[in-house]
């Protein structure tokens, strides 16, 4: 892909090429749709039960996977909130869920491989594990029921509740609690432009009684408020701050992973930014215990957004400064720079529906050696859910007309000088990144851009 100075550069065509690979299906745990699934795996969990035997063909040879573990050179990526949940009924067909668990190697050239794939979470003679050297059909249908289980979590979750409803909950307690001439509603505000509007929209067509969900999601109907309701009840303040969530996977140092690299630069200019307003408006400690539209607001965010939910960590008032430093910086990131990154690539990753199916026909197979293409086309998405999938990810992958970009403030709630010199210096920062992506996407076929500072919109406004 050629870097270009424009919103987005679709990729449909590459996707195509590349989605029946190995590595490429290992790729886009890293820098897909969906970057926040994998973590380092240090021991094989119990209900799912790889032997050295089945894997050690495709690791470094005379190694071992109890040696590669120790390496830091396995990964998972467990759907077990999948588990369990009612699958869909779509134009009176019965739809079909899997909760897949996946075995990834990092192998010498640092390309990132499945190596064992079970469809469902309770092992047993029904439910075998899939690995590479199996049949060619057999491997692909394992993948791309890990590939459809995917697409369903990452809309649910990782973008829809994670992004749009979070970013929801911090737009009502700004505007409940925040006056217009508060520091922090100016600091807030603008990443909270058209919110309420975009999510209404969604609702209304996507999560509705027949909207988009219910006619193309495996998901859809019940199932999708189990696995809202799973997710939240599992969300924790640490898993939304990227330098914490990262450190949580143990992906510190895993290659080529753009979405970590680019997200905690970024992360580290917010900071800074917000910590420089903050020194301005709150000299001490004291000034954030005492200022009692911030407590309200935190509070709020709280009991309404987290449902009092003292495990999430969540707090539900500030003492210090550090403390709401790291909470604005978490509230902004969400809203621009974490919805950019796993809404913009959706067309690019999506387009072509077998990287991709929003449902699956036909349930798991429970024996190895007898899928047929025959048996994969009848159990991917059918025509109907496809094109409906395709107009939304075209429109939500789509250029707007007012794009106002991270770091712009076009209406200057600020005044004051110092301020007025902090964005700017914000600004200058933010370009110096989006001048090393170009730089590093040079010559890459297919280069990560959903970091790019210039084509981050600031608030979540599609």
């Amino acid at each position: 892909m050629q870097c270009c100075d424009v919103l987005f550069v679709y990729n449909p065509e590459y996707v195509l090429r590349k989605w029946k690979e190995d590595d490429f299906f290992g790729y886009q745990y890293l820098n897909g749709i969906n970057p926040v699934m994998i973590k380092k795996c240090k021991q094989i969990p119990s209900n799912f039960p790889v032997t050295n035997s089945m894997v050690s063909g495709f690791l470094e040879k005379s190694s071992s996977l109890q040696k590669e573990m120790e390496k830091g050179n396995i990964f998972l990526v467990d759907y077990q909130l999948l588990d369990d949940i009612p699958a869909n009924t779509i134009n009176g067909r019965k739809q079909y869920i899997a909760a897949p668990l996946c075995l990834l190697y990092k192998d010498t050239h640092n390309k990132l491989k499945p190596i064992a794939i079970q469809l469902k979470q309770t092992a047993d003679p029904e439910n075998p594990i899939f690995l590479p050297n199996d049949k060619e059909e057999d491997w692909l249908l394992a993948k791309i029921f890990v590939r459809s289980a995917d697409f369903n979590l990452f809309e649910l979750v990782t973008h829809l509740l994670q992004t749009h409803l979070l970013a929801e909950v911090f737009c009502i307690a700004t505007l409940r609690h925040l006056s217009s001439v508060h520091p922090l509603y100016k600091l807030l505000i603008p990443h909270m432009r058209y919110t309420l509007q975009i999510n209404i929209m969604a609702r209304n067509k996507l999560l509705d009684e027949g909207g988009l969900f219910d006619k193309a999601l495996s998901t859809g109907g019940i199932g999708m408020y189990k696995v809202l309701q799973k997710a939240q009840d599992s969300m924790t303040y640490s898993s939304l701050c990227l330098p914490d969530d990262i450190k949580a996977r143990g992906v510190e140092d895993i290659p080529c992973y753009y979405y970590r690299d680019d997200g905690l630069k970024l992360w580290a200019v917010i900071n800074r930014f917000v910590q420089s307003l903050l020194k301005y408006y709150y000299p001490n400690d004291s000034d954030v215990l005492e200022d009692t539209e911030l407590q309200g607001w935190i509070n709020d965010i709280f009991c309404e957004g987290f449902l009092q939910r003292e495990e999430s960590g969540i707090p539900n008032s500030f003492s210090t400064v550090n403390e709401l430093n790291k909470f604005l910086t978490m509230v902004i990131f969400t809203c621009s720079v974490q919805h950019n990154a796993v809404n913009s690539g959706q067309f690019d990753f999506c387009a072509w529906m077998p990287n991709a199916s929003s449902t699956m026909q036909c349930p798991p197979p429970t024996k190895k050696g007898e899928t047929t293409m025959k048996d994969i086309l009848q159990s991917i998405a059918n025509i109907s859910s496809t094109v409906n999938i395709l107009a939304a990810i075209w429109l939500l992958s789509s250029p707007f007309s007012d794009f106002i970009k991270l770091g712009d403030y076009p209406l200057k709630r600020f005044t004051e000088e110092y301020p007025q010199k902090m964005i700017a210096q914000f600004q200058s920062d933010l370009k110096k990144i989006d001048d090393e992506i170009v730089h590093r996407n040079e010559g890459q076929e297919f280069g990560y851009t959903y970091m790019r500072p210039s084509l981050i919109e600031n608030s979540v406004a599609i």
